[in-house]
């Protein structure tokens, strides 16, 4: 390739969610290269993104709100392929962030654009209805090139879709995750009733992939034995599926666990971009039992902070953490085994230093930097649309 390709980093929505916060990480990076990227996505042009981005956007005015997922997933394609359809004299690839992304770009290409399509695939959704089953799979076959950001996900897309990817680790900012003031750690403790009371941060909301009514029936359990019991702050909600019996249910059943909402679970929602650093610096410990993730980019945004971690047992972690080295694992689901953990990092003071340190070297193996010049080597290998 003579020139380096103009890229859109195309992505579903505005909101913080790991996939968005993942792209925005990698164009600034690249954008930080002096490499010809911009971001493409859906959402109110008037607000923008949930942060202001280092790096060029175009925002797709998303459609009207649906009341089914099936309804929401098939207008936003619909939506973003009508408005990569205006940009594609501007772009050399388009490299979808998910499922409607790649099956807008997808859309474009085959209609005449000819501009190869680079998809990453961060997890596979467990969708219920055979609608969204089969589009999913199109978004992972219809691409020219497949990336995902763990070795396991690779090892799935080959045994289930048949599809040979590449690997590019995710990255952290890690001076963005530094230390807070005291003042500042002593009043958002505060604010959750944490002031002489052990504090576990969850980050990603309540939802069935984050395992949230384990971790609750966990602190259930740490509450029956510790005094004085711990509180956990949970970060996040905002979530294209709709969680709401899921969410119901899991706060329903806190009574029954001995536990109560906004004393010993607090629900902090969707906090500001330049908040959620400082939660992590305030917090004693990230509770993050996911059943499935395509990374865990909060494991390694707590590591940076030198926040001791428990987390799930399940091989992506497992790319990069080792149990009791620098990270606490424990088996996906068994919430036994989870308050186990969970209260040794209560207890002992010398593991959670421990963690600490070991943590903050896994943290600083993953940069940004590392992910752009991955991408840009992948880019450059796919050549410009007049050599497709």
């Amino acid at each position: 390739m003579t020139t380096a390709p103009r890229v859109a980093l195309v992505t579903y929505s505005t909101r913080p969610r790991g996939g968005v916060v993942h792209t925005l990480a990698l164009a600034e990076a690249l954008h930080t290269a002096r490499f010809d990227v911009t971001v493409v996505a859906l959402g109110d042009p008037d607000t923008g993104f949930f942060r202001p981005v280092a790096a060029p956007t175009i925002i797709v005015p998303a459609p009207p709100w649906a009341d089914t997922l099936d309804e929401r997933v098939f207008r936003s394609v619909d939506a973003l392929a009508d408005g990569l359809t205006t940009l594609t004299d501007r772009f050399d690839i388009f490299h979808a962030q998910d499922c409607i992304a790649a099956r807008a770009a997808a859309r474009v290409r085959d209609a005449g654009a000819r501009i190869p399509v680079v998809r990453t695939v961060h997890h596979v959704d467990d969708f219920t209805t055979q609608a969204l089953v089969d589009c999913q799979r199109q978004a992972i076959l219809e691409p020219d090139v497949v990336l995902v950001v763990s070795r396991h996900w690779r090892t799935l897309l080959k045994d289930e879709y048949g599809v040979d990817a590449g690997v590019v680790y995710n990255g952290v900012d890690r001076l963005r995750f530094g230390a807070i003031s005291s003042e500042r750690r002593q009043a958002l403790r505060a604010r959750v009733g944490a002031e002489d009371r052990f504090l576990f941060l969850a980050v990603g909301g309540i939802e069935p992939r984050k395992g949230s009514v384990h971790l609750f029936e966990a602190l259930g359990r740490l509450k029956a034995d510790v005094s004085p019991s711990p509180v956990l702050a949970v970060v996040g909600g905002h979530s294209f599926q709709d969680y709401a019996e899921y969410r119901k249910a899991a706060l329903d059943s806190l009574p029954g666990l001995g536990l109560e909402l906004d004393r010993d679970v607090v629900l902090l929602g969707t906090v500001a971009d330049d908040e959620l650093p400082a939660w992590y610096g305030a917090a004693d410990a990230l509770a993050f039992p996911s059943i499935k993730e395509g990374w865990g980019l909060a494991v390694l945004e707590a590591m940076s902070a030198r926040l001791p971690v428990v987390t799930s047992d399940i091989p992506v972690f497992r790319e990069y953490l080792t149990d009791g080295v620098d990270a606490l694992l424990v088996p996906p689901g068994n919430a036994g085994a989870l308050a186990t953990a969970m209260r040794s990092l209560v207890d002992d003071a010398g593991l959670r230093e421990r963690l600490r340190a070991a943590g903050a070297r896994v943290a600083g193996r993953f940069t940004w930097q590392a992910a752009a010049a991955r991408h840009v080597d992948v880019y450059d290998g796919i050549g410009t649309r007049a050599g497709v």
